[in-house]
């Protein structure tokens, strides 16, 4: 077993809420131009930052300012588009 993989695959963190969780229950962002934007398939090329399928991570992320030092770019967190990863969030069905 590699480091940071746990019996169910690897392991991630989740940028909002900074909680360990298996990477198939986040949802990997990758960062395109100035917008953030959900990869899915896993497949798109670059850094990834992963965020637990939940507004209330997502908001915590954005009050943490995470996007600049998650996707290593210079200072400062004004200007990031992330209406991809809300359309998202709004369009997950809601667990109960």
């Amino acid at each position: 077993m590699v480091a940071g993989d746990g019996p169910d695959g690897p392991v991630r963190t989740c940028v909002g809420c900074r909680s360990r969780a298996v990477q198939s229950d986040l949802v990997r962002l990758v960062a395109v131009g100035t917008a953030i934007m959900p990869d899915t398939r896993g497949r798109r090329p670059g850094r990834g930052a992963y965020l637990h399928d939940d507004r209330r991570c997502l908001e915590l992320a954005e009050r943490r300012r995470v996007w600049s030092r998650a996707y290593r770019r210079g200072a400062g967190d004004a200007g990031w588009d992330l209406s991809p990863v809300e359309a998202l969030l709004d369009a997950a069905p809601r667990g109960g």
